[in-house]
């Protein structure tokens, strides 16, 4: 007798690879966000019935209606997904069931403390295993800390008397959308997948396979789950390291972004990072305080990710001080100042304003007796957010209203403004981004920050 006899595969996973070779299997979505709406349309258009899910009611409504609620995704991409035929959009949860494939797609966002909020994870995991049937993969997407997948969603499947990797198959695939790139997207960019068991594995790499161009399997699911890790704490840290050397050669009057410049032209052994008022979007700002926590439960801590953090959350801070003294070198004090803020999103060209540091840069500022308008061509009015309501709507960008404050601070480099409009017209601005670097004219009343 062999030492590893092979075991066949249980009926329930034949059953479900034959319906994905087909492509007969039904593809639930659960988050029809950033990540998920482009995961739809991957599906749909390979020619998979899909079905969205989402809490929020007028997503379903618009995507019903073909109408896109995530501007820089484009028009086309909701028009894709109605043309395909193949998706329905629903709020009710009680239709997971349907489902053969469930693709979690849910926020993971921080606590007070920094300590991660499973609470998305939890609660989608109690849906699906409401309705959960032998025959169905789940593969969890969102961004977490090694082990979730293991720890939240095997044992509630379990708990219904469903076996993983025999009655049920269970795997983590980690989303790698950046809003707004232009030369990869959903179906382009290589797709990690990392399955609790070997069966698991072999299921959820055979479904991707059908939509995204190439896929990478990986050994277990908690390798996948560290992966996305890393590549947002690779890129937390090294922003971090050009913050503190902007804060360093900005006091020594050198232009950082000269220096950063001139490093890239190494043809090797350099990539060049960028300084900015703060981390926005949901992954860099977040995704390094997963591993910290994680750290912790196996006694160790992880220094150099936490002094990174502690970098990149004091730019606000320093952004907020650099504007304080532009003004009072103008016989201006904060208090009673107008400013107008440029850029709500936290990137340049699209309309995400997640964990955007803007709201921090207003709050702050406001705080001081400022006041606050800003303007952002992507982001017409403010929406409630878990930390901000601030009920603001952007306001006009003219030479008129740039002469009318005080101070203009750039906050996101939009390709749609006109910087020389910008510098001809405010008398101060406050640059974070490197904006103004090509403007002609008089710069007395640029300053970096």
């Amino acid at each position: 007798m062999p030492a590893n006899p092979v075991v066949p595969p249980s009926p329930a996973f034949t059953a479900l690879a034959k319906k994905i070779a087909d492509r007969t299997a039904v593809v639930g979505v659960i988050g029809l966000g950033y990540v998920g709406l482009p995961l739809v349309r991957a599906f749909a258009v390979a020619g998979f019935p899909t079905l969205g899910f989402d809490v929020d009611p007028a997503k379903i409504v618009a995507l019903r209606e073909g109408r896109s609620y995530l501007k820089h995704l484009g028009e086309n991409l909701v028009r894709d997904i109605k043309a395909s035929g193949k998706f329905d959009a629903t709020d009710d949860f009680a239709r997971l069931g349907e489902a053969d494939a469930v693709i979690v797609c849910v926020p993971t966002p921080l606590g007070s403390h920094l300590e991660p909020d499973m609470s998305y994870i939890e609660r989608t995991t109690a849906d699906i295993a409401a309705t959960l049937r032998p025959g169905q993969l789940v593969v969890l997407e969102s961004t977490t800390y090694p082990g979730t997948t293991r720890e939240i969603l095997v044992p509630a499947f379990e708990a219904k008397g469903l076996a993983c990797g025999r009655d049920v198959f269970v795997a983590f695939s980690p989303e790698r959308e950046d809003p707004g790139r232009k030369d990869f997207n959903t179906q382009t960019i290589p797709k990690l997948v990392g399955g609790i068991d070997a069966a698991s594995g072999e299921l959820a790499v055979a479904l991707y396979r059908h939509a995204i161009k190439q896929v990478v399997p990986v050994r277990t699911a908690e390798v996948a789950e560290a992966a996305k890790l890393l590549e947002n704490i690779y890129r937390a840290v090294n922003i971090a390291m050009v913050n503190e050397m902007k804060v360093v050669l900005t006091a020594m009057g050198i232009d950082v972004f000269e220096v950063i410049e001139a490093a890239a032209t190494k043809p090797f052994g350099f990539q060049p990072f960028y300084p900015g008022p703060g981390l926005g979007g949901h992954c860099i700002p977040i995704d390094p305080f997963y591993l910290t926590w994680k750290a912790r439960e196996v006694g160790h801590t992880t220094r150099f990710i936490e002094l990174a953090g502690e970098v990149n959350r004091s730019m606000p801070d320093y952004v907020v001080q650099r504007t304080a003294l532009a003004l009072n070198d103008r016989g201006k004090a904060v208090k009673g100042s107008r400013i107008l803020v440029l850029g709500l999103a936290y990137k340049p060209d699209v309309d995400d304003v997640r964990e955007s540091p803007s709201f921090e840069l207003i709050e702050k500022l406001a705080h001081l007796g400022a006041a606050i308008d800003y303007n952002d061509p992507h982001v017409p009015a403010t929406h409630k957010m878990r930390a901000y309501d601030l009920q603001m709507r952007s306001v006009p960008l003219t030479k008129e209203t740039l002469a009318g404050y005080d101070c203009v601070l750039v906050a996101t480099n939009h390709a749609a403004y006109d910087w020389q409009l910008v510098a001809d017209h405010a008398p101060l601005i406050v640059d974070t981004r490197n904006a103004m670097k090509r403007v002609t004219g008089r710069r007395d009343h640029i300053v970096s920050a």
